[in-house]
């Protein structure tokens, strides 16, 4: 266990902001889910913007590495492609 007062409260801080990035990670896995189980064309070209938006943020403050977020978006933009 922590002895230091600082070590304390930044134990307190990583929790809190372990849930937070769970949370918004989770919700980006549950997006691109969503995206990949459409079959609709014009659906998913219609939900593409908003997940890619989302990858892109979570890259930003390094939530999923730049280079993950560049993957799924690429292939998510192939997915769209190839549906009829």
């Amino acid at each position: 266990m922590a002895n230091h007062k600082s070590s304390l409260k930044r134990i307190r801080q990583e929790q809190k902001r372990k849930l937070h990035n769970r949370y918004y990670a989770k919700t980006m896995r549950n997006a691109v889910r969503k995206l990949r189980a459409t079959t609709d064309k014009a659906a998913a070209t219609a939900m593409y913007p908003a997940v890619q938006k989302a990858l892109d943020k979570l890259a930003k403050v390094n939530i999923i590495h730049k280079n993950k977020a560049a993957n799924i978006k690429s292939k998510l933009a192939h997915y769209i492609a190839k549906l009829a």
